[in-house]
């Protein structure tokens, strides 16, 4: 029983970043608007620009560092593990393992049942029910942060149907990409009986004209006392795309 709920929850919280990773930016950002736009025309630009940066992605790698802290009842445990991730439009994920330490039980039962979630997650079934738009979530406006770039959206989402692949929280979205630069949110359903509250942080970084993931971390709070700890962060980036003859005009990856 022990083993069982760090397997289930953390498993769920796998899933839910898995399907929270497609959102990127463009290689050349277009002229800020002078004022904010509405909620509509926000969500209208996102839902389109993320649909010219699936189908300008064919290929993408990247080298992640997962780290799992559990702290508390019966004992504490810490696992690593380094994976080589590889991408193939429209829906193919490679993981290889490069190397993994720490408790065996996460190494070799969490961490791989994480990877098979993600594969789950990108399959185009699940992922059209996943995808941050109006079939799939209600948005709301919070507010508008200015910059010189365009600023930032910041908008409430909260799913249309509960399931361990969707969540609702906040969203920033990049006022010039019309990408989704940040998440602050928490599952749409209890990845397990056993956690009392999870949250998660998804951040976004804009690497040689391209929003890819940065880092993850997700904290979750179990009955019992403890605090498991999973962080993700994504280095290495090498992508590929359309070329320009051939694709949208914007240019953008998935990870």
């Amino acid at each position: 029983m022990r083993a069982g709920w760090t397997i289930r929850f953390l498993t769920a919280l796998a899933a839910l970043i898995s399907a929270s990773q497609l959102f990127a930016g463009d290689a050349v950002a277009p002229p800020a608007e002078i004022a904010p736009l509405s909620t509509d025309r926000v969500v209208d630009n996102l839902v389109r620009r993320n649909q010219e940066r699936a189908q300008a992605l064919l290929h993408s790698e990247a080298t992640r560092e997962y780290r799992v802290v559990y702290r508390g009842f019966p004992s504490d445990r810490v696992a690593e593990m380094t994976v080589e991730a590889t991408y193939n439009r429209p829906s193919s994920k490679q993981f290889t393992i490069v190397s993994q330490s720490g408790s065996k039980l996460i190494a070799n039962r969490v961490f791989k049942k994480l990877l098979d979630s993600e594969k789950e997650a990108a399959q185009s079934a699940v992922s059209a029910k996943t995808q941050l738009n109006r079939d799939n979530y209600n948005f709301a406006f919070v507010r508008y942060e200015p910059s010189n770039t365009g600023g930032h959206y910041i908008l409430r989402v909260d799913p249309k149907v509960r399931s361990k692949y969707v969540y609702r929280g906040l969203v920033w979205v990049d006022g010039a990409d019309f990408a989704v630069t940040r998440i602050e949110a928490e599952p749409a359903e209890n990845p397990s009986f056993w956690t009392k509250k999870s949250q998660i942080r998804q951040e976004y970084a804009k690497v040689q004209g391209f929003w890819l993931p940065l880092k993850n971390e997700s904290v979750s709070y179990i009955r019992l006392g403890g605090r498991a700890t999973l962080t993700i962060e994504y280095t290495d980036y090498r992508v590929q795309a359309v070329q320009p003859s051939a694709a949208p005009s914007t240019q953008a990856a998935i990870q």
